[in-house]
């Protein structure tokens, strides 16, 4: 009986352990422009309202504001409207081209949720 209660417990610490580890630290957009090489090619969620949008046929780009500051993010999934409150995660790039357009540093989209206002 007490042998089970430890591995029941070791398994929950396990299973928190990656949990937590597999999801996104969520950060303002400030702290990305201030220092966007920490950021570069790591995982991050944002959170705000989308400003301005792109698309053509699925793919695009959409400007979020967080408070903070703003933030391209690329998609290859749609883009949101504006004014939606929006979380997207994804990875920060700098360099980024579209359409013809350098939008300097990025998130490159891997998931969206939309947000209650």
């Amino acid at each position: 009986m007490h042998l089970s209660k430890r591995l029941g417990g070791a398994s929950l610490l396990l299973a928190s352990v990656v949990l937590f580890t597999a999801c996104p630290s969520q950060t303002t957009i400030s702290k990305i422009n201030a220092d966007p090489a920490r950021y570069r090619n790591k995982e991050v969620a944002i959170v705000g309202t989308v400003r301005d949008s792109y698309g053509v046929l699925g793919n695009g780009a959409y400007e979020i504001d967080d408070g903070t500051g703003r933030l391209w993010v690329v998609t290859k999934r749609g883009v949101p409207s504006r004014g939606a409150r929006v979380g997207a995660k994804g990875r920060v790039y700098t360099g980024f081209n579209f359409g013809g357009r350098n939008f300097g540093t990025v998130l490159e989209e891997t998931d969206r949720r939309s947000k209650e206002k």
